[in-house]
């Protein structure tokens, strides 16, 4: 049985749902799987059915153990009630933290379900290691038993650390009952490791930086191949083991100190380096006027140092620099009163400069620091300039990758119907089919959504014929009755006007007749 069947099957849980054959051969291959991780189950457990309450603990103990889980839980379950409850839930947590997103609780694996149980196992065999895993899908037998023991016999010697014999405690092999017949493991062909210092072409892989000529003479005509470096033989797989340890390890140490110091200094490797070389010349000089304060009997050697110390600290300083900063200037100074320390103790007089000279040599030290000044306000100046150029660049390019991230999108959508289109290309004809098809079924949604809108829309239309044919009445009624208000009004003012001249001739034939 091959157990990565069981990935395929648990991807595959519809599949798995509905035919039997894969379940048992599912079920096969989880008890196959904890019989070899040391489950103690019956011979007649044929299926996850037939598990009881302290088999299900017991195989999920085992799986947490062989993915590493760290879990302190006997596989025994206990006979307490509230012991049983404590070892569900931790059992439930476990699985939880391995990352298991379904129910899961005590009641999991108190009051097991086989659907349950299944979904847990599978779960927990897919977090198993792939050796477990290989080797729950070999073979059984004794001589597939011991080829699998003689493997991981190897594979453990291999993944272990070498150790010469002559260093192993355990490593003896006693044979015979006198010391003489004593000796030691694998000592056949053993020699002792004696390397010695050996040199290799440097720079001459990486084809982007060009060698100086001086190297390649020295490399073609004077370096010695590497085999023929050590004076014997035996000690060239030493030498060339010492030799790539000490760059492996200088690399690494270099890595650590520019990450610790380096990178928050704000200095390239180059600046970073070339400091660190100054402050180590300086060190070293120390020690050597020290050594020449501490040696003032011996006056020729102290001279000779000190001329040595001259020499030596020019070189690190510099020849023909005439400018520095206000603390190189003070470190030249402090290094000539050390000089003329050590000179004096050794026997030489120190010489008296005139007023004339000091009065000189002060100007020339002021014209020096006002020119200094000048300097690093002309370098202030322009890096301010450099800084507003930098600043509006990275404005520029935050625009620009803004840009780009929104072509980006676009380029994505565009990409994502391409590639759609291209997947259908393999099967041109059966993928054209599908979509007439599909496109025949929307003409014909569409075709049926028209004739719903048009049941509805016959009503409607009536209803807002006759509704307007009513608003139209209303509005010819309301028409009417004002024109016969209108009508009314003028008769009203005609029979008030009648009634007053009625009135006037009343008035008058009273009056004719009084």
């Amino acid at each position: 049985m091959n157990f990565g069947r069981v990935k395929r099957l648990s991807r595959g849980k519809v599949q798995v749902s509905h035919d039997g054959s894969k379940m048992e051969e599912v079920d096969n291959i989880f008890i196959h799987t904890l019989r070899e991780i040391g489950c103690g189950l019956d011979d007649d457990v044929q299926s996850l059915k037939h598990f009881s309450t302290e088999n299900i603990v017991e195989a999920t103990v085992k799986c947490l153990r062989v993915i590493g889980d760290g879990v302190n839980i006997s596989p025994a379950l206990p006979p307490g009630m509230s012991a049983r409850y404590r070892v569900g839930t931790q059992l439930a947590t476990s699985c939880q933290e391995l990352g298991f997103r379904g129910d899961i609780g005590y009641q999991t694996f108190l009051y097991s379900n086989e659907a349950d149980i299944r979904r847990v196992l599978m779960f927990l065999m897919e977090k198993m290691p792939k050796e477990t895993a290989e080797a729950a899908s070999e073979p059984m037998g004794k001589s597939a038993m011991l080829k699998r023991s003689i493997a991981a016999e190897l594979d453990k010697q291999m993944k272990s650390a070498w150790t010469p014999s002559y260093c192993k405690q355990d490593g003896l092999c006693w044979r015979g009952t006198k010391p003489r017949q004593w000796h030691r493991e694998g000592l056949s062909g053993v020699k002792r490791f004696h390397s010695c210092p050996v040199r290799s072409p440097e720079g001459v892989g990486d084809i982007t930086k060009k060698t100086p000529k001086e190297f390649k003479r020295y490399y073609d005509k004077h370096l010695q191949p590497l085999t023929s470096q050590p004076p014997q033989g035996s000690q060239v797989v030493p030498s060339v083991l010492e030799a790539n340890e000490l760059s492996v390890t200088a690399q690494q140490e270099w890595e650590t100190e520019w990450n610790q110091h380096g990178l928050p200094s704000r200095l390239s490797q180059e600046d970073y380096k070339a400091r660190k070389r100054q402050r180590l010349e300086k060190r070293i000089s120390d020690q050597l006027r020290q050594a020449i304060q501490q040696e003032t009997s011996k006056a020729t050697a102290g001279r000779d140092l000190l001329q040595m110390l001259s020499s030596f600290t020019d070189r690190g300083v510099g020849k023909g620099v005439t400018k520095g900063s206000r603390f190189t200037h003070t470190e030249k100074l402090q290094f000539a009163q050390d000089e003329e320390t050590a000179a004096q103790m050794m026997g030489e007089g120190p010489r008296v400069d005139t007023e004339e000279e000091m009065q000189r040599k002060r100007e020339e030290e002021v014209e020096q620091l006002r020119g200094q000044l000048e300097e690093v306000t002309g370098q202030l100046q322009s890096l301010d300039v450099e800084m507003k150029k930098f600043t509006a660049g990275i404005q520029q390019m935050e625009e620009k990758v803004n840009t780009e991230v929104r072509g980006r999108s676009d380029k994505e959508e565009a990409y994502k119907v391409k590639k759609r289109t291209l997947d259908l290309l393999p099967d041109a004809e059966n993928n054209i089919t599908k979509l007439q098809g599909v496109v025949d079924g929307s003409s014909q949604r569409l075709v049926n959504l028209a004739q719903q809108w048009e049941k509805h829309r016959v009503p409607l239309i009536q209803q807002y014929r006759e509704l307007k044919e009513l608003n139209a009445n209303r509005e010819s009624q309301s028409e009417k009755k004002l024109e016969e208000i209108k009508s009314l009004r003028e008769k009203m003012k005609e029979v008030a006007d009648e009634a007053r001249g009625k009135d006037d001739v009343y008035k008058q034939l009273v009056s004719t007749n009084g």
